[in-house]
């Protein structure tokens, strides 16, 4: 089923209710996969499985990570939810847009925690940001209630027998984990070099790159040629010295 392909992701959420509101609107559209990361409460706890109601499953069965990096690992596509327009080179995309993606890939939506959202530092491992339509003087939603849109409306495209994605069997497009280990070589090399300057701009400029990194759609095959020509410059700049 396309719909295990799918996680949802709490980045650092700070009410055990919304946890569990979260694991509630998941069930409710046949969604299984949470991951929370560096919740404030402890996790699990009593009122988040009171919350949950019919979902404790989900929330047993939920993965824990303590940064956003390790979650990604599996994941092929992230869809970060984000109430603010972003001066990002990031696809923005509407609920409309959703029918594009491929569900057949690992696909994950970030949400941000209640209190500030998401970073622009969390935003850049995305692919794409999301805006649901709220009123303009209002956008502010529920963390339970955006999730439970998203999971409504996907469950309506995966549901539907418009959805006809087509995977080539000669091409396998690069999993987040692969894309991570390249960009890692990547920065190493850099790091090598004192690329980043002045220091207290290293910050951005790694956000920048992960920005170009993560909205390409590398295959694995292309993740190997960077990563052989990032591992050669290394090599060759150690040996020259």
């Amino acid at each position: 089923m396309l719909t295990n392909n799918i996680s949802f992701i709490l980045h650092k959420p700070q009410l055990s209710e919304n946890i569990g509101a979260c694991a509630r609107g998941m069930k409710n559209f046949n969604f299984q996969k949470l991951i929370v990361i560096d919740p404030k409460p402890i996790f699990p706890n009593d009122k988040i499985l009171a919350t949950s109601v019919g979902a404790k499953n989900i929330i047993i069965k939920s993965k824990n990570f303590d940064n956003l990096e390790k979650a990604l690992k599996n994941i092929d596509i992230v869809i970060a939810t984000s109430a603010r327009f972003r001066n990002k080179n990031i696809k923005h995309i509407q609920l409309e847009n959703l029918k594009n993606i491929n569900y057949k890939k690992k696909v994950a939506f970030l949400f941000g925690s209640e209190a500030s959202g998401l970073s622009n530092n969390e935003i850049s491992y995305a692919n794409y940001t999301l805006q649901i339509p709220t009123n303009p003087n209002f956008k502010s939603l529920n963390l339970s209630h955006s999730l439970i849109i998203i999971a409504q409306y996907v469950s309506t495209i995966i549901n539907s027998k418009k959805s006809n994605f087509k995977k080539s069997n000669k091409i396998k497009s690069a999993s987040k984990k692969e894309i991570l280990t390249m960009a890692k070589l990547c920065i190493q090399n850099l790091e090598e070099i004192n690329f980043f300057r002045p220091q207290e701009k290293k910050p951005i400029m790694l956000e920048n790159l992960r920005n170009i990194f993560y909205r390409m759609d590398l295959s694995s095959k292309e993740i190997r040629i960077l990563s052989g020509v990032f591992g050669s410059l290394g090599k060759k700049r150690r040996l020259t010295k």
